[in-house]
Parts: structure tokens; C-alpha cells; sequence
């Protein structure tokens, strides 16, 4: 349109005859112009701005999940989105959900710890010690229940089975490691935040209160399968590993993407109003266990010094009836120590009766003959040399005649020995 046709058309009706020119017509006609401009501008600055309101950013140690009006987009591992900045679609069409997967949670038990005034909770020993009401109050006192002593796992045993008390305290340590599970089963929107509040924060508050009640769950039903020393003293560390194992397979089964990273016992004890009993106790279970472990080292000592490496195995046979002969015999040819030398000693001795047998079996196999010709003479060289056997290996020797006709015969001892005969022993050495 051309400038005069403009003031043309400004200068004429509506019926088209021509009129005079208003200034403030004119005046309000280019500020309509103006306005439409503007708004122009603004809308698209508007649409621009609306279009990269999905631009996000996902930060370190978080893992996000794309909501497509409401329902969980993309296939595989394209359902997760890892750090960086991330170009969505505007809410409502694409929402984005952020979930910590790296950030690990201490989570502090306290349900079986018995009641402390808050000097106590500070850590003042010396409150902790004087205050000790008479009974548990099982309104404000925590515990859980240990087996009291070590029984068969039967039906009878368990039945007739008593149990002690324990005070436990216990750190959870936890992650989530699965963000879609975590999300379709405990996650918590972020429409709960506050004011100053961190997300991660919000997660923290609304599972705590789970995990806590399956925790609890899991430490009743793991604790009461061991006694108060294994508890305390000697399987701690089985304890918490069964404590965690239990715990993992609850998470598992409800399926809430959560990952059970450490269990660990912060503190223990029995209950204050019996301690110095419980002491006495303690005090005799660890005498009576040094007793054991003292017989039994000495008891592998004395194995060992008598038959060697094998000697639990020899006894072990030799307790068993139905270990066959054969199978002694071989534990016996592999024994050591005072079993092999006796073993050996009984072998030489027995190689020495036997060559003395056959010896005088020889001898009187030679001496036959002329026992058979003159008995007597034989019978008398025989005990001739035996006689001066005898008198050879004596170093003294007396001779006393038999009584004839019937006269006594007279002994006479010298009470002085004679220097010149050798002693028997060695001087210094008792005879």
C-alpha cells in the first residue's frame, strides 16, 4: 500500500466520502501497530523459551528416567539417562525423574538399645553406669533374644530351649543400584521437597522407616539362632553377614532396587541390671573354654609325640570295631614318635627271641645224637656249662658243699669287702 492510498484512506468515511485528518486517531492506530508487534515478539520469545524448558541437566552419581505423559519411555538401556544435559520435550508431555544410584546411606538401628537419658545418648560413661533402673521397661527398652545355651536343632530342643537378652546397636549402609525398580516401587515425588531440602534427602526420610522395619525383622530372626557369646564375642562378624544376607533377600523380593552394602554391630552388651551376674558368667565360660582349648593342645601334643600326623586317625580306627585289619595295619606303618620306636623295639626283640630259638634249637638239634648214646654225660656237660657260665659273668662267687651225713653245713661271710675285688657301679652312681 502506497502512502497515498494510506492518507487517502485515512481521510475518507466509512461511506467513502473524504473527511478530515485526526491526529489522535492516527496516533492510536500506530500505537495499535506497535502493540501487535510487540506481543508478536513476545510470543515467539515465549514459544522459544517454552520449547528449551525441557533442556535438564542429570548430575554426577544420578541416573534418570524419562516419563512420556506419565509412562516410562525408550527400550534397554536407552530407559536410563546418565549425567550430562539432556533436550526433552516440555512438561507435561516428557517428565524427568532423578534418582541417586551412587550416593551410599548410613542408616543408624537403634530399636534394640535399652533407654538413655540424654546424658547417656552424649556419651557420658560415668551416667551410663550409675543409672540402671531394677527391670526392662519393654515400652522404652530395646532388646532382642539370643539362644542361651548350644542345642541340637530339633523340635524337642527347641521347645525346651531358654534364651538371654542383648542390647544391640547396628549402621545400615545401603545404596540404590537399581533406579527403575527403585522407582516403580519406593519412589517418592519431589512434590514432598521443602523449602532448603535436598531430594536425596526426601528418598532418605520416606525408606528409612522401611528398610528400618525389615532390619529389624531380619536381626529377630537371625539373632535368636546363636548364643549370647557367639553374639558378642566369638561370630560377629557371621552375624552381621547373616543379618545382611536376610535383609538383601527382603529388598529383593519387593523388589525395590535396593543394594545392602554393610551391616555392622556399633555397640553390644547384655542387660545393666544383671552385669555383675553376667561377668561371673562370662568370667566362667572363658575358664571353662581355656580348659578345652588347653586339653585339647595338649591332648594333639601327646597324639602326636606318640604316633605322628596320624596318630587322631590310628585312635580314631582303633575306637571303630568295624575298622578291617588291613586298614590298622597301614595306619600303623605310616605311625611316628614313641609309637614307631616301640614299634621298632618290639620288632627287634622279636627278630632276637627268635635267632635265640633257633640257635638253641640248633644246638640241641647237634647234641641229639649223643644224647641219645650216653643221656646222662650230656645232661652233665650241659649243666657244666651253664655253671661256668655262671661263675664266669659273677664277679664274686661263693661255693657252699651240701650237708653230708647228716652234718650242717658252716657258712662264714667276710664283712669286710675286699678293696681289690671291682665294685659293681661306678663311683657317684647309686648302685
Amino acid at each position: 500500500m502506497t502512502e497515498e492510498h494510506e492518507h487517502n484512506h485515512a481521510t475518507t468515511d466509512v461511506a467513502g466520502q473524504p473527511r478530515q485528518a485526526d491526529p489522535g486517531y492516527d496516533y492510536l492506530s500506530g500505537a495499535l501497530k506497535v502493540s501487535f508487534a510487540v506481543l508478536k515478539v513476545i510470543m515467539v520469545v515465549l514459544l522459544v523459551l517454552f520449547l528449551f524448558s525441557g533442556v535438564t541437566k542429570v548430575g554426577p552419581g544420578e541416573r534418570a528416567i524419562v516419563l512420556w505423559f506419565g509412562k516410562i519411555s525408550g527400550v534397554g538401556e536407552a530407559r536410563l539417562l546418565g549425567p550430562g544435559l539432556k533436550l526433552l520435550l516440555p512438561y507435561p508431555i516428557h517428565e524427568i525423574v532423578r534418582i541417586p544410584v551412587e550416593r551410599k546411606v548410613n542408616l543408624a538401628i537403634n530399636s534394640f538399645w535399652y533407654y538413655q537419658k540424654p546424658g547417656e545418648e552424649m556419651g557420658d560413661a560415668a551416667n551410663e553406669k550409675t543409672y540402671a533402673p531394677p527391670t526392662l521397661n519393654p515400652l522404652t527398652d530395646g532388646y532382642c533374644l539370643v539362644r542361651g545355651e548350644k542345642q541340637a536343632q530339633t523340635a524337642a530342643a527347641s521347645e525346651g530351649s531358654d534364651y538371654n537378652i542383648l542390647h544391640c546397636k547396628w549402621v545400615l549402609t545401603y545404596q540404590i543400584t537399581d533406579a527403575e525398580r527403585f522407582y516403580k516401587h519406593c519412589y517418592v515425588h519431589d512434590s514432598h521437597l521443602q523449602a532448603g531440602q535436598n531430594y536425596s534427602d526426601v528418598i532418605e526420610q520416606s525408606i528409612n522407616p522401611l528398610l528400618e522395619n525389615l532390619f529389624t525383622d531380619a536381626v529377630v530372626v537371625t539373632m535368636v539362632n546363636y548364643t549370647i557369646e557367639e553374639a558378642m564375642f566369638e561370630k560377629v562378624s557371621s552375624v552381621s553377614e547373616r543379618v545382611k544376607e536376610r535383609l538383601q533377600n527382603k529388598l529383593n523380593v519387593l523388589e525395590t532396587g535396593i543394594k545392602v552394602v554393610s551391616v555392622q554391630t556399633r555397640d553390644i552388651t547384655w542387660p545393666r541390671q544383671v552385669s555383675a551376674a553376667f561377668q561371673a558368667s562370662l568370667t566362667a565360660t572363658q575358664n571353662k573354654q581355656k580348659v578345652i582349648s588347653d586339653a585339647k593342645l595338649a591332648s594333639e601334643r601327646i597324639l602326636n609325640e606318640t604316633a605322628g600326623p596320624v596318630a587322631a586317625e590310628l585312635l580314631g580306627s582303633l575306637r571303630d570295631s568295624s575298622t578291617g585289619r588291613q586298614k590298622q595295619e597301614q595306619l600303623w606303618e605310616r605311625a611316628a614318635g614313641r609309637a614307631q620306636e616301640t614299634i621298632a623295639n618290639a620288632r627287634g626283640y622279636k627278630t632276637q627271641v627268635v635267632e635265640s630259638a633257633r640257635a638253641d634249637a640248633e644246638y640241641l638239634k647237634s647234641i641229639l645224637p649223643e644224647y641219645r648214646k650216653h643221656p646222662k654225660l650230656v645232661i652233665q656237660r650241659v649243666y657244666q656249662d651253664a655253671i661256668e657260665q655262671v661263675l664266669r659273668d659273677a664277679e664274686e662267687k661263693m661255693v657252699i658243699q651240701p650237708a653230708q651225713h647228716g652234718k650242717s653245713t658252716e657258712v662264714r661271710v667276710l664283712i669286710n669287702r675286699d678293696p681289690a675285688i671291682k665294685p659293681k657301679s661306678e663311683p657317684g652312681k647309686q648302685p
